[in-house]
């Protein structure tokens, strides 16, 4: 890494990534490794796992363990507790609703995405089947969430 390059990385808060596909989640692991920020990931393999973390309920009872996330990559198509309920119930806890949550799915169902955003979700973003365009929307989603926004409870300049 170059000077230059080292100066442009700065830490970021935890993103906390719900999605059972291994597939998946290695390549936005990945993709978010060579993005000029560090952002610490999290991730949960399904909804039951993603409650338990944000709860701090069972193996995630530690605060220093299970941090409290700067924002939320949500798949909807999870097993047990799926990506919908998981959306509701962030949105509707008065501690957590502020955490920005961006849903992160194949799905294209017009139902799931007004349902999403009835429930309360930042964004909604379709996964490309194209690598090219899945790699620009995981950047351009790591720059918009953790450079332009500032995120609640992480004010910029305490980055």
């Amino acid at each position: 890494m170059t000077e230059a390059s080292q100066v442009a990385v700065r830490q970021t808060p935890l993103m906390l990534i719900v999605e059972d596909s291994n597939e998946d989640f290695e390549t936005i692991d990945r993709l978010i490794k060579r993005s000029r920020f560090f952002v610490p990931i999290h991730r949960c393999i399904n909804g039951d796992q993603a409650l338990a973390f944000l709860y701090r309920t069972g193996k995630y009872s530690n605060p220093e363990t299970a941090p409290r996330p700067g924002m939320i990559l949500l798949d909807l198509n999870l097993p047990g507790t799926d990506g919908r309920e998981v959306l509701r119930r962030i949105k509707q806890d008065g501690n957590l609703k502020t955490i920005p949550v961006v849903v992160f799915t194949t799905s294209n169902n017009p139902k799931d995405i007004e349902d999403c955003y009835k429930y309360g979700v930042n964004s909604y973003i379709v996964k490309p089947i194209n690598f090219a365009q899945l790699k620009l929307d995981v950047q351009m989603l790591v720059d918009y969430w953790f450079d332009l926004t500032t995120l609640p409870n992480y004010p910029k300049n305490s980055l």
